[in-house]
């Protein structure tokens, strides 16, 4: 018996059992097969989406992918969030890497189309499914994971394996028993600068807002800024219990950064960045000021919220879906502040 490596792993091949006629072509066969059992398990899930995903340029070296509206489903196959990727000549940055490893294969595929620079490194903007379940894929090509250290041990609580057993189910086959949960290799504390291939990257901490450990990421040659799910564009956010009043300093910090491009977490990109982070902190004072003033004077929640004139918003896709729940949500928070 002999051993051949393939993918880093030995094979065993018997000599005599291929020595017959054509054996040099058996050989090669068997060897041919042996690789493709012995693939990285990043690489496992034979089910590839089939979602139209685009990448498209904002910048010199910076390009996006835009999800699909509406909330995780089987019609969309998970993909309804945005991505980005910065291309530069000593290798490639990736900003998220959306919801099932299928999806980062499209988009690692798409980078491909653009460059053959290695893929160096990942930034993850929050462990919200939607925005890193793709991360087994880069990681398999060798990128380093980054990620606040506020998210530290996010992939392994109660909350994170209950979510991925729920997208299992929803999103079969696209999630699935291969998919997992991959820690960041390196944590980041507050705000990080560093150069790739003469590009220079500001990540910025904006939380605690959207999550507790958020990060945006200003690419200073293109002047784009990636803001993760700081800002939903074209749509009413998902508030629920987050820290509103933390997230309007967020957003007062992005709107510092003078943007030419904003890349938001969801929806179109902008070419009006001040305006749409502007947006968001006005939806953001709306709430605060209209359920805090309730919740200050004991006023039932229902009440409340029926005596509130959301015109400005309720034409808004994702109004129905996530307004009561935003306002609700920070009904009890403002509730909890007053008492403080």
């Amino acid at each position: 018996m002999r051993t051949a490596s393939c993918g880093g792993r030995p094979v065993g091949l018997s000599i005599m059992a291929l020595n017959v006629s054509g054996g040099h072509f058996m050989r090669r066969l068997l060897l041919v097969l042996c690789c493709f059992t012995f693939l990285p398990a990043a690489w496992a899930n034979p089910t590839a989406v089939t979602v139209p995903m685009k990448a498209v340029r904002v910048g010199a070296h910076s390009y996006f992918v835009q999800g699909l509206p509406g909330a995780a489903s089987s019609e969309n196959q998970g993909f309804m969030s945005n991505a980005g990727f910065v291309v530069t000549p000593a290798g490639v940055v990736v900003f998220d890497t959306l919801a099932s490893p299928p999806l980062a294969q499209k988009l690692v595929d798409l980078i491909r189309s653009v460059t053959q620079q290695p893929i160096k490194r990942v930034i993850v903007s929050h462990y919200h499914a939607d925005h890193f379940y793709g991360v087994q894929v880069f990681k398999a090509l060798g990128a380093e994971i980054w990620a606040h250290r506020t998210a530290r041990g996010a992939t392994r609580s109660k909350d994170a394996a209950e979510r991925l057993a729920q997208r299992r189910e929803a999103l079969s086959p696209w999630v699935d028993d291969s998919t997992r949960l991959v820690e960041a290799d390196y944590f980041v504390d507050g705000d990080t600068d560093f150069e790739l291939g003469g590009v220079h990257f500001a990540l910025r901490y904006v939380g605690p807002a959207h999550s507790t450990e958020d990060l945006a990421m200003l690419v200073s040659e293109d002047q784009v800024l990636y803001a993760g799910d700081l800002v939903f564009r074209g749509r009413v956010p998902f508030v629920g219990d987050a820290d509103s009043r933390a997230w309007i300093a967020a957003l007062d910090k992005l709107i510092a950064l003078n943007p030419r491009v904003l890349v938001p977490g969801h929806g179109a990109v902008s070419q009006s960045p001040r305006a749409d982070l502007v947006f968001t902190r006005e939806y953001l004072e709306f709430l605060r000021a209209r359920m805090g003033e309730a919740a200050r004077d004991f006023v039932p929640f229902d009440q409340a919220y029926d005596a509130v004139d959301w015109s400005t918003y309720r034409s808004l896709p994702a109004f129905d879906e996530a307004n009561r729940v935003n306002a609700y949500n920070q009904y009890l928070r403002l509730e909890q502040e007053a008492i403080e």
